[in-house]
């Protein structure tokens, strides 16, 4: 038996309409959550207990190389002292490594440690691969569709609008900023 898929029905209602489509992601979305929770992080990350906001945060660092905090914050949507509290962390345990701007000495850079990054890169990139072929033969405007479409779904799960949740998906309670 195949799976539905958005584009076909699943029972009763026209093909396409918002109750078809809802039921397919309703299947879809654990099946997803499942196949990501599987991912193995690496064993040299293990011993380091990375949650979802580091995960975030290194990909960035990953993806778009070092950056100062302020930089960072602002991608994240959240506080630079959220972000220095992250770095803190990661930077403690050796995940990442501080160092001077030469534009401006008082600004600090902020960068995936060089002996991490090999595991780092192997726990993010298959995911970033799958992405990259799954919305490869969209057009730009409709890969800003499908993130806006995900980002509307996380606000409306999350309760923003009815005083419910702190807006950032992570129950800390620190939103975003």
């Amino acid at each position: 038996m195949s799976r539905p898929t958005a584009h076909e029905p699943t029972r009763g209602g026209g093909e396409g309409g918002v109750d078809d489509t809802v039921r397919a992601l309703l299947l879809l979305m654990p099946r997803m959550v499942g196949r990501v929770k599987k991912i193995p992080v690496p064993e040299a990350l293990q011993s380091f207990a990375l949650a979802p906001r580091h995960l975030s945060l290194l990909a960035y660092l990953l993806f778009d190389g070092p950056m100062t905090v302020n930089e960072l914050a602002a991608r994240l949507e959240v506080a630079p002292t959220t972000v220095s509290l992250l770095v803190g962390d990661l930077s403690r345990k050796g995940i990442l490594e501080r160092r001077e701007d030469e534009a401006d000495r008082r600004r600090r850079i902020i960068g995936i440690a060089a002996d991490q990054q090999p595991s780092i890169t192997s726990w993010l990139a298959p995911g970033a691969a799958a992405w990259r072929k799954a919305l490869a033969p969209l057009t730009p405007d409709q890969r800003k569709l499908f993130v806006d479409t995900l980002l509307a779904y996380e606000a409306a799960v999350d309760g923003e609008g009815d005083g419910k949740g702190d807006g950032d998906g992570d129950g800390n309670g620190e939103g975003r900023n």
